[in-house]
């Protein structure tokens, strides 16, 4: 997949990276980066020597026929876990369970602290759950990426993507051996996500939002749906409106038909 779609990436897009010596030749680490797009799980694998796992909704992997399967092995490929996201706090376990599996047999997991694709470009709140956990119950470092520009790409509803270069920035690892065995209390794992958080914004430059992503979009999908009906009342209203102006164009047209009538049946009598 590296030299298949990475390398064709790489060259026609042309990303920029800076803090790639922070990235370890060998061992486990933890990639917690911002999430402005689709692509971002293929661009940081693409700049990087070594292999990163990311976590994936299942129906990537389990859609049913050619596509389907086309789907499946290239999320496969490019080194993407299936997780059932649907489930709760079982699907939560589960998507623990596959980033301690992949810090434990040495390798890169990557994480969207976010846990969604940022709605407008801003920074928000990371989920506590999966990355403080996981970098708690295995003492794996933290380092923190930035996507830069990849949301300009291809933004939503556009079917060709920019050629247009990206960035990418590489903070230092963040040590939490501190908080060793600490992994189910909130409160920690509230101050280290919130301390990658800060480290992202700072890599990033994004204005930050203390609300999480998908509150936002739930918000940003409310309005939306506020200002349709809005509109619709207006072209409801203005519709009425017309038909108001029409009817009493019509009953004063009536008016002045009758008038005439009765002027021209008092000039016959007379």
């Amino acid at each position: 997949m590296k030299f298949s779609i990475g390398g064709p990436l790489k060259l026609a897009f042309r990303p920029w990276v800076e803090g790639l010596e922070n990235i370890p030749a060998e061992g486990p680490a933890i990639l917690a980066s911002n999430h402005l797009s689709f692509s971002d799980s293929f661009f940081l694998p693409a700049v990087l020597d070594r292999k990163v796992t990311f976590i994936a909704k299942a129906e990537y992997f389990t859609t049913p026929g050619i596509k389907g399967r086309m789907t499946a092995a290239f999320f496969k490929g490019v080194g993407q876990l299936p997780v059932d996201r649907s489930g709760g706090r079982g699907a939560g376990e589960a998507a623990i369970k596959s980033g301690v599996d992949v810090i434990e047999r040495g390798e890169l997991f990557g994480i969207y602290p976010e846990g969604t694709r940022s709605p407008d470009g801003r920074l928000y709140r990371g989920k506590p759950g999966g990355l403080a956990r996981v970098a708690l119950a295995t003492g794996a470092p933290v380092i923190p990426v930035a996507m830069i520009d990849t949301e300009k790409i291809q933004p939503p509803g556009q079917v060709m993507p920019k050629l247009m270069r990206p960035g990418i920035r590489i903070g230092r690892p963040l040590d939490f051996s501190r908080y060793s065995g600490m992994e189910h209390d909130r409160f920690v794992l509230r101050a280290v996500t919130d301390e990658v958080m800060y480290e992202i914004m700072k890599l990033s430059g994004q204005e930050y939002v203390d609300i999480y992503a998908t509150a936002a979009k739930r918000q940003i999908a409310e309005a939306a749906k506020a200002e349709k009906e809005a509109e619709k009342a207006a072209r409801a209203a203005l519709a009425q409106a017309e038909k108001d102006r029409a009817q009493a164009a019509r009953d004063r047209a009536q008016r002045e038909q009758d008038d005439r009538e009765r002027a021209d049946g008092e000039r016959s009598g007379s």
